[in-house]
């Protein structure tokens, strides 16, 4: 058997790898999908009604449009990003606890094509929650996206950073605890402050200040420029930065394959 015929071998090897973790991902998602699917959903939904419902008929324009307007694009990506990171890092943990994973860490399977296969399976799910909700959008504010393919891209893009990081908080996590963590005390409270429900010229002093600086912010803030085509930062530049972030993201977590962080 010559070269080619071994890099033949190994490429279809690994596609086989990368697309049976990315169907397992799936099943798995769709089987549980009460589960998985619909706790974010009514979730989003209830912020739907009480917000965009009931104090939103109270508020007048925001950024350029209405209250509701301003609020659904917020609404779908702090759904994709909490989920994103969230279903990651306790699925991918939950492998690593119970000693499952170090099954495909035997076969020949290269470390780019098992992280390439769950993260994508994982940005396939945030995917399918960003669209059923800006479905129910549709019922409190009938609108399309201004920028649809800018919003597919932040989408994919946001969903694919923060499912690597998830993954690398399932590598260096020694307990069930420890993945809790940055949710808790760090995604939560950025997503809060990231001008989901209310605008950057709603802050003043040092917290208008401190805003510039949540990278959520500008993630959700270019997200609604793609929805409404009204933006305070530069959804570009956004996109740039997100780009670096998840080559970054992805080198640590190939990093930490190598290192055999996963099986420690």
């Amino acid at each position: 058997m010559n070269d080619f015929q071994v890099s033949l071998n190994f490429s279809s090897m690994q596609f086989t790898a990368f697309s049976t973790i990315v169907r397992k991902e799936l099943i798995r998602i769709l089987r549980i999908w009460p589960q998985t699917i619909l706790p974010p959903v009514i979730t989003q939904t209830l912020y739907f009604i009480i917000f965009g419902g009931f104090i939103g008929s109270r508020i007048g324009q925001v950024g350029g449009g209405g209250y509701m307007e301003f609020l659904i694009p917020g609404i779908i990506l702090m759904a994709v990003i909490t989920n994103a990171y969230a279903n990651v890092s306790s699925s991918f943990f939950g492998a690593k606890f119970q000693r499952s994973i170090e099954e495909l860490l035997v076969a020949p399977v290269h470390p780019i094509t098992i992280i390439a296969g769950y993260t994508l399976g994982w940005v396939l799910r945030g995917s399918m929650i960003a669209f059923i909700i800006y479905g129910v959008s549709l019922f409190f504010f009938p609108s399309v996206f201004v920028h649809p393919l800018l919003a597919l891209c932040i989408l994919f893009l946001v969903s694919l950073f923060f499912s690597l990081l998830g993954l690398i908080n399932a590598l260096y996590a020694k307990n069930f605890d420890q993945v809790n963590i940055i949710p808790t005390f760090f995604l939560t409270p950025l997503t809060y402050l990231g001008w989901v429900f209310y605008p950057l010229s709603a802050l003043t002093g040092i917290w208008h200040t401190l805003s510039l600086y949540n990278p959520l912010a500008w993630m959700i803030d270019s997200f609604r420029y793609s929805y409404m085509g009204t933006s305070f930062l530069a959804p570009m530049m956004t996109i740039l930065i997100l780009s670096l972030l998840v080559c970054i993201a992805f080198g640590i977590a190939i990093w930490l394959f190598r290192s055999k962080k996963i099986v420690e």
